[in-house]
């Protein structure tokens, strides 16, 4: 498997967690969303050295041969299980929270594997670069809010409302009139999770950006791996709250979902489920 298929993996798993806990945006957004993948938006806001870009492909070969050894047959296997279930009939709630326990079950061992593969990017970088990767960043979370804030609360509740539709039909299909009404009310029950987000995303930017300051003390390290294994912890506790609301609302949404959709929506969603395991099946590590 290739560095590009890795990346399309792990933006993939990523998707795929976004949409079992809060719906939230696009691919792009929900990959950015991740933490681990600061190897890769690190890459898209610094201008780095040959050597830089050399020891990166180095790491991130590593990572990529121990992903596909040790994580895509858990993921295939949990693929197995909720085309199986899905098979069963319309999933209750209780098993649409085991799979999102599943899924997210995948997360820290990946966390703590890619910590190692960014501390030794950015440890390496000069005050320029920081520089640099501080404006992009500021940059990019004006952009953000900006887009996603963009009009009165009741624009952005229609906003998170039609990302989250586009985003359910990828897997259910094209959604009736019943789904939709209930993707509306569950958009506006949201209240304030885009703001919350955009600000805990800061939140974590800040903490992670002090950590930078300290890349040459021994202890660098350790702050990273925290911020990559927890970033809940810097991103705050009222992120933290929203989360556990969200990834519970959602199971309700994904089920209500199902259960007024009818056999298409199911057909469809076995049918995401089983191309992807296909593909999880065929790639290989070489």
């Amino acid at each position: 498997m290739n560095q590009r298929l890795f990346r399309h993996t792990l933006v993939i798993i990523s998707a795929l967690i976004m949409l079992f806990l809060a719906g939230c945006s696009s691919t792009t957004l929900a990959y950015r969303y991740a933490d681990w993948g600061i190897v890769w938006w690190v890459e898209d806001y610094v201008t780095l050295t040959s050597d830089q870009e050399d020891t990166l492909n180095r790491d991130l070969n590593a990572l990529r041969e121990w992903h596909c050894a040790a994580e895509l047959p858990r993921y295939s296997a949990w693929l197995d299980e909720l085309e199986a279930d899905i098979a069963d009939g319309t999933p209750d709630v209780e098993t649409i929270h085991y799979h999102q326990q599943q899924l997210m079950a995948f997360v820290p061992t990946l966390l703590e594997e890619a910590a190692p593969v960014a501390v030794n990017l950015l440890k390496t970088l000069s005050d320029e670069q920081v520089a640099e990767l501080a404006r992009n960043m500021e940059q990019g979370q004006q952009e953000l809010e900006q887009d996603m804030l963009a009009g009165t609360p009741e624009a952005t509740a229609r906003a998170r409302a039609e990302r989250t539709a586009e985003r359910v039909e990828r897997w259910l299909g094209s959604l009736n009139d019943k789904q939709l009404t209930r993707v509306q009310q569950w958009s506006a029950d949201r209240g304030r999770q885009t703001e919350v987000w955009l600000e805990s995303r800061e939140n974590w930017q800040q903490a992670f950006l002090a950590a930078l300051d300290r890349r040459n003390d021994p202890a660098f390290p350790y702050l990273l791996e925290e911020l990559i294994v927890n970033p809940e912890r810097a991103r705050g506790p009222e992120y933290q709250a929203m989360m556990k609301e969200s990834q519970n609302a959602m199971a309700d949404l994904m089920h209500d979902l199902l259960q007024t959709g009818d056999q298409q929506h199911t057909q469809h969603l076995q049918a995401k489920a089983s191309d992807l395991n296909g593909d999880f099946t065929v790639l290989t590590c070489s």
